[in-house]
């Protein structure tokens, strides 16, 4: 099962490399990961996307509250959350494909960000499966580049990460 697991760790060198090396060191796989700093210039968010049993991110998340730069670790996908991530996508749009593309970008409610004789770079921002339809409604060929933020999420009502 997918799982969206945010946490609060000191903004300090070295931190995001021991996370990471967490999950390396045990097999358990980073399907995205994001990570900045919060109002607070000390702290970062960092947002892990990974996969597994509930049994296996229970393990992830103790060794996570092991680390001494891991403030406080929440699993989003436990309650409702929102989660959005960022795509710029740079396509070739020449002929007849131009206008095609303007009109895929705007029923995705995408933003055409930059404008060559040749090319479109659209920004969409959604949930992953909306990026991923984005880039199935459009002919694969005409991608040129894609580049994705991953994703940041946040618990919906009272439900917060803070100290």
């Amino acid at each position: 099962m997918r799982h969206v697991i945010s946490l609060l760790l000191e903004n300090e060198a070295g931190a995001l490399s021991r996370v990471s090396g967490l999950f390396s060191a045990r097999a358990y796989n980073i399907e995205s990961l994001t990570v900045a700093p919060t109002e607070d210039p000390s702290l970062s968010r960092m947002t892990i996307v990974t996969s597994g049993s509930d049994d296996v991110i229970e393990q992830i998340t103790k060794q996570l509250n092991k680390l001494i730069e891991v403030v406080k670790v929440v699993d989003l996908s436990e309650a409702a959350h929102v989660e959005r991530e960022l795509m710029l996508i740079k396509v070739r749009a020449t002929g007849k494909d131009r206008e095609e593309l303007k009109r895929t970008a705007d029923i995705f409610r995408g933003r055409i960000i930059d404008v060559t004789e040749s090319s479109y770079v659209i920004e969409l921002t959604g949930d992953s499966r909306k990026l991923d339809a984005f880039i199935e409604a459009i002919d694969r060929s005409l991608i040129l580049e894609t580049v994705r933020t991953g994703v940041c999420g946040v618990g919906r009502g009272d439900r917060i990460l803070r100290l």
